[in-house]
């Protein structure tokens, strides 16, 4: 299998260049989509992903025969799976508590987690000024307050990693979430510098993330043309 990620730095798809250093190193491909330029929807990224935006994974088998992937949780499943050697999810092979409990935090930070952050990140620097809504942004941050981050305190401060001791492809999922949440002044107590402190020894973690200077303030230019043509 041959992999490519199109990816841009500071988002989502960064969760998945980690987890594809962790487990192949270097070996596979990147392209890097201008998200503020609009490229997310021409005709031929829209072929590739019909919902604009990144990551995308394209995985090409022996064969020939291809096909792209655009959900990132997906994404993270898949990969720890086709890689059992490196140990960084629970044996798919027979039912534990384990594997429940890792799935379970994987789609927790992939779906509920992610949609709080991205609400909070769409009525604070995406949308035009005339359409942010501040009643939006304090319900989900106080939700995420209140509802998300104790759960994953409650986790950090008797764990090394959000499924236990050891490190698993859930952490990339929930690490890069932490970090988003920091950006937006959440999940600012110790617990959670202990745990990026952690994730960051890892020399993926390090690749993952060392195209961030590519990327300005979340704030995005209004005169982007993005900014007209996104719906969500």
């Amino acid at each position: 299998m041959k992999f490519k990620l199109y990816h841009c730095p500071g988002t989502r798809s960064a969760r998945v260049k980690w987890l594809l250093h962790e487990l192949i190193g270097d070996a596979f491909e990147v392209e890097i989509v201008p998200l503020l330029e609009a490229v997310q929807y021409t005709p031929d990224f829209l072929s590739k992903n019909p919902n604009h935006g990144v990551p995308v994974l394209e995985i090409t088998a022996q064969d020939g025969n291809s096909m792209h992937m655009i959900e990132s949780g997906a994404m993270i499943a898949l990969l720890a799976d086709s890689f059992p050697e490196k140990c960084l999810a629970p044996c798919p092979d027979h039912l534990s508590l384990q594997r429940a409990d890792y799935l379970q935090m994987l789609h927790f930070g992939a779906s509920w987690m992610d949609m709080v952050l991205w609400q909070i990140r769409v009525h604070e620097h995406i949308l035009p000024s005339s359409d942010r809504d501040p009643l939006t942004v304090r319900r989900y941050r106080r939700k995420f307050a209140n509802e998300i981050e104790p759960q994953l305190h409650a986790r950090l401060a008797t764990t090394r990693f959000i499924c236990g001791d050891t490190f698993s492809a859930a952490d990339c999922v929930i690490g890069q979430n932490v970090r988003w949440a920091r950006a937006y002044h959440l999940c600012a107590h110790d617990v959670f510098t202990r745990y990026l402190s952690r994730l960051s020894e890892r020399p993926a973690y390090a690749q993952a993330f060392s195209d961030m200077t590519r990327t300005a303030g979340p704030e995005i230019p209004e005169d982007s043309p993005a900014v007209a043509l996104f719906t969500g």
